[in-house]
């Protein structure tokens, strides 16, 4: 290719391409039915097995996510100040009053 060219040339050689796509295009095989059918089965099996896959995972993160959140409420509740009785507590306001006497 040369920067010589006309504005003809450049045409004609578009034109030419263009032809060459067309006719190859052509010649290229007719679609299988059969084959195009196992592609889509393919597909469709390979979706399935990807939607399955995502649904075992968010699963297992809920399942996760549950677990945690079982795991957090229990340290709390073991972390949260055991109420005593009022019983519980006279006797070890008792106790207090009986050991400040005993110093004196």
């Amino acid at each position: 290719m040369s920067y010589n060219n006309s504005f003809q040339d450049r045409a004609g050689q578009a034109a030419a391409a263009k032809q060459k796509a067309l006719e190859q295009l052509r010649a290229k095989p007719p679609l299988d039915e059969q084959a195009a059918a196992e592609r889509r089965a393919a597909a469709e099996q390979r979706e399935a097995a990807r939607a399955e896959k995502a649904a075992a995972k968010k699963a297992e993160r809920a399942e996760a996510a549950n677990a945690a959140k079982a795991d957090g409420a229990a340290k709390a509740a073991a972390a949260a100040p055991v109420q005593k009785t009022e019983a519980e507590l006279k006797a070890a306001r008792d106790a207090r009053y009986a050991k400040r006497k005993g110093r004196k």
